[in-house]
């Protein structure tokens, strides 16, 4: 009786647990908010500069990108966790080699640099995005014509 109390009270713990994370991760409070443009432009000049603070800003207020970029991919077999660390990887990256004078956003070029770097890891285990997927449809020529116009050969 004691050990089966004990069992059910581990179950009811951790699905309290996991909804509250999940309500956290779903209402937006799992991550900073990101930069206003301002700051953003402040913060990538002290990167410039050489600030290992102005990085781990910028990587920090940029992870909800990498959960918005991930998201495509949540019904491919991947753990979430895993999609996540993987984009932030990407993204760390994409800060690292971001270069302001092209003209492009950060945010932009990291998404882009996030997505890579899933199709990269994750990608060697056939993992495809949910929007991009094909469906692929064959058409036949109809029956006693090749596609040239020709008859076709009887079947054996």
């Amino acid at each position: 009786m004691l050990s089966s109390l004990g069992v059910w009270l581990v179950v009811v713990a951790a699905a309290v647990r996991g909804a509250i994370w999940l309500a956290g991760y779903i209402g937006g409070s799992a991550f900073p908010p990101p930069l206003a443009e301002s700051e953003e432009k402040i913060a990538l000049e002290h990167l410039q500069a050489g600030e290992l603070e102005a990085r781990q800003l910028l990587i920090e207020h940029n992870l909800r990108l990498v959960a918005h970029v991930v998201k495509k991919y949540h019904n491919a077999g991947e753990e979430p966790d895993d999609l996540i660390s993987i984009g932030t990887v990407g993204l760390i990256k994409g800060i690292d080699s971001f270069d302001p004078g092209k003209g492009v956003r950060l945010a932009t070029y990291c998404a882009r640099c996030i997505e890579n770097e899933v199709l990269l890891t994750a990608g060697r285990r056939k993992l495809l995005p949910i929007r991009r997927a094909v469906r692929v449809i064959f058409v036949l020529p109809p029956r006693g014509r090749w596609l040239g116009g020709e008859r076709q050969p009887p079947l054996s």
